[in-house]
């Protein structure tokens, strides 16, 4: 479990470069999400390994609240796109 908890932590650094450096608006925001799905599992793997139930809570609180902000940002920078003649294109 440490093992897969040390390899969680390492995996957030290059996620955190993608939020950083990311050449879009969308590769921002899909390191924003992978960073969010890591410290998900992180909270849940500590929550596991120190007997701590409660912190289950906070993980769903957590999650839930990831994918509702994910989607409205998804949604203003799509309308944004639109509005400026970039969206649809073909």
């Amino acid at each position: 479990m440490y093992v897969i908890f040390a390899i969680m932590l390492g995996l957030l650094v290059p996620y955190c470069i993608r939020v950083a450096v990311g050449p879009s608006v969308w590769d921002r925001l899909l390191g924003v999400n992978l960073i969010s799905s890591k410290i998900i599992i992180i909270i849940i793997l500590y929550s596991s390994l120190n007997d701590l139930p409660f912190l289950l809570d906070f993980a769903i609180f957590y999650a839930l609240s990831g994918f509702i902000g994910t989607i409205f940002i998804a949604l203003f920078f799509s309308d944004r796109d639109t509005k400026k003649g970039l969206g649809d294109r073909k």
